[in-house]
């Protein structure tokens, strides 16, 4: 009996404990599904998604005139969901019954595969139920165009099972044409030029897409997870794509004729400050010549050119005029332990005027002066440096500027003949860039210009945000010291070392340089020379300034400054002259043409066909019918509709040229047109009483 009831007791105990389990499993069962549910479902999920980043698309960099400097090239990876539901439904009928004529449009289209191959490989796609199956990489954009046409492809991505990855490549349309002022945008490398300064801009915002693993590893898009990135904004630079071809070409065949190591050509707009060209080319270890560095933005001793800020401190201290004797000593100066040499020696020639002094390019002048004036006082000399700012960068938005050196009587490297060496531009470390600056400053009146490359960002064809010209200072110097350096600046293309290039169709004025460079540790012992030239031109009415620099190789024949920079200098004065003669008007500014992206009012249907070309969103009233007024609001083309009374003069203001005309032409109206771009101005109002053979005038901005 009390065995019984032993085991009875054991027997309940265990049927308590199964029970308690029980209730336990059922109790987690609840929290796993009530409470803790969204805690393992997102568990699982991060098991089998992920998302992907989506790139935006990259913004396009303009020349001032219109034209792509540097752009973004969509091309794609074509892939095949065929486990797609269009293609499993009645036993793959719509697979099997397109699969040879899909076969035969991608072989003569790739002409890559034979039909029966391309067949092959869509059948065994189709076998093995792939839903990322690799049709094809790297596929243009007109290339994809046409295959979204094609028989199966047709009917859409859930039916057809077309999968595109898009992908960008950037590119430089002009290849080597401002190649390192532009930059190039490159994957998993630093970024150099317009492409890195404004990178922030040009990027945009990165999208997301969620992707869902399926057998075999593979991860497909999730559809209505995407979160769409933010196409980057267009940069319209200063660069006129005419003119850096002109700067570009001088350089070039200077170079090659001379077989120099490498060289600059930088053309700044007088009044803005706009760098209209800049040309960077270094010779290559096989001879040619690439725009391998940005040469304008590097610092090192100008040489001769330095002398326009010696005069100008000089002129402007009052210690002496330009018609002030120097002693030329021949072309040869002791001072201290230490020789001064001209470039040429001046047999019989001791005092002559500061004006010539400078004409000739002499040394020794320029050391006589610097002595003359500021011996006692060499500080006041170098403070004179700096105030033309010599000593800071000129803030061009270009990342890699060189910081300049001027040194003073604190400085450890200074020495009984620093301020004689500084006085011709060595012991001096600038870039050609603020040469130009300087030289623009003298041209501009006085007004130093900040340089810079870029107009205006864009969005959509908008404006977002505009660079206007800055001035760094409003005079450099008095109107006396300013007449007098001009007078000096003229002379050494009429009576100095630049006279080679004079012309008598147009005035010139610059200075021509020819600097020892140091090279390492053999110094100056090598006969490195560097050639250059900085100067403006038409002299009389200064609208473009121009900085050349060439650096030779060893024991080049031809090394003269005059002779080298000079004539790359002259070229691109003459082929600027050239088209301001042909276009009759004297040589400005130039004016930006309006072939951007414009926001005209216009016909609804080509608006469609325009922005479903670009994949652009959109939003209002845009039908195949009406006229229509685009806006930008919150990154979509927002479209009002543009009501024309009837019997009534249409209102063509905000239009292009061509709608213009269709519409007052076939409302029977004679049309005058003044100017370019679209309408701004019409001399009857729109809506006005309609009257016939009614002449009216349009004005085109």
């Amino acid at each position: 009996m009390e065995v019984k009831k032993d085991i009875l007791w054991r027997v309940y105990l265990c049927f308590i404990g199964m029970g308690l389990f029980g209730v336990a499993i059922l109790i987690k069962i609840f929290l796993v599904q009530n409470i803790e549910g969204n805690y393992w479902r997102s568990m699982a999920d991060s098991l089998h998604t992920r998302y992907v980043s989506l790139e935006a698309d990259r913004g396009t960099i303009y020349s001032e005139e219109g034209r792509m400097l540097s752009t973004s090239i969509p091309y794609f990876n074509l892939r095949v969901d065929f486990a797609a539901d269009g293609l499993r439904e009645k036993n793959g009928k719509i697979f099997k019954a397109n699969v040879d004529s899909l076969a035969i449009c991608l072989s003569q289209l790739f002409k890559d595969h034979t039909p029966k191959e391309y067949r092959n490989i869509l059948n065994e796609g189709y076998t093995r139920k792939d839903r990322y199956y690799l049709l094809k990489r790297d596929v243009l954009f007109v290339q994809y165009q046409a295959v979204r046409n094609f028989p199966m492809f047709r009917l859409g991505k859930n039916k057809g099972g077309l999968i595109a990855e898009t992908k960008n490549k950037r590119i430089n349309p002009f290849k080597l044409l401002a190649n390192r002022t532009i930059g190039l945008s490159r994957e998993n490398a630093q970024n150099v030029g317009l492409e890195r300064t404004y990178d922030n801009f040009l990027k945009g915002v990165t999208g997301k897409r969620l992707m869902r693993r399926i057998a075999g590893g593979t991860f497909v898009p999730v559809e209505g997870y995407d979160i769409e990135p933010e196409n980057g904004r267009d940069i319209i630079t200063t660069i006129d794509v005419n003119m850096q071809d002109i700067a570009e070409t001088a350089l070039m065949n200077m170079m090659v004729s001379n077989e120099a190591e490498n060289g600059t050509c930088i053309l700044m707009e007088v009044k803005t400050g706009k760098i209209k060209a800049i040309a960077n080319l270094g010779r290559q270890p096989d001879g040619s010549y690439w725009e391998d560095m940005n040469y304008a933005l590097r610092v090192g001793e100008p040489g001769s050119t330095f002398k326009l800020a010696t005069v100008i401190a000089a002129l402007e201290d009052q210690y002496v005029t330009m018609n002030d004797q120097v002693n030329l000593n021949e072309g040869r100066l002791q001072i201290g332990k230490r020789t001064v040499f001209d470039s040429e020696p001046h047999p019989g020639q001791t005092n002559v005027s500061i004006k010539h002094a400078f004409e000739l390019s002499s040394n020794v002048g320029m050391a006589q002066l610097a002595m003359r004036c500021y011996a006692k006082k060499p500080n006041d000399f170098v403070a004179h440096l700096r105030k033309l700012n010599l000593d800071k960068v000129t803030g061009i938005d270009l990342v890699g500027e060189g910081k300049p050196v001027i040194k003073s009587t604190k400085s450890k490297t200074w020495s009984a003949t620093s301020l004689p060496w500084m006085s011709f531009g060595y012991e001096v470390l600038v870039s050609p860039l603020q040469t130009c600056m300087l030289y623009n400053a003298v041209a501009n009146n006085g007004k130093m210009m900040k340089p810079y490359l870029v107009n205006a960002i864009m969005e959509y064809g908008q404006p977002v945000k505009d660079f206007d010209p800055e001035v760094v200072m409003d005079s450099i110097c008095s109107q006396n010291t300013l007449r007098q350096v001009r007078s000096m600046l003229e002379g050494v293309v009429t009576n100095g070392t630049g006279r080679a290039l004079w012309t008598p169709y147009y005035k010139l004025a610059g200075k021509t340089g020819t600097a020892l460079v140091a090279n390492g540790k053999d110094g100056y012992k090598e006969k490195i020379y560097q050639s250059s030239f900085a100067g403006y031109f038409p002299a009389n009415d200064p609208q473009f300034t121009c900085v050349v620099v060439i650096k030779n190789k060893l024991n080049a024949v031809k090394f003269y400054g005059g002779a080298v920079a000079g004539p790359v200098f002259r070229e691109v004065a003459d082929k600027l002259y050239a088209i301001a003669l042909e276009k009759q008007r004297p040589m400005r500014a130039s004016v930006a043409i309006d072939t951007l992206l414009a926001f005209k009012n216009g016909q609804g249907r080509e608006w469609k066909t325009i922005l479903n070309t670009l994949d652009l969103p959109m939003q209002g009233a845009v039908g195949n019918s009406n006229w229509v007024s685009p806006r930008v609001n919150d990154k979509k083309i927002t479209f009002a509709a543009i009501k024309q009374a009837k019997g009534g003069v249409p209102d063509v203001t905000g239009m292009g040229l061509k709608d213009a005309l269709y519409l007052l032409e076939n409302a029977g109206m004679r049309v005058i047109v003044r100017g370019a771009g679209k309408v701004t101005n019409q001399s009857i109002p729109g809506g006005s009483l309609l009257e016939r053979n009614q002449t009216i005038v349009i004005e085109l901005s």
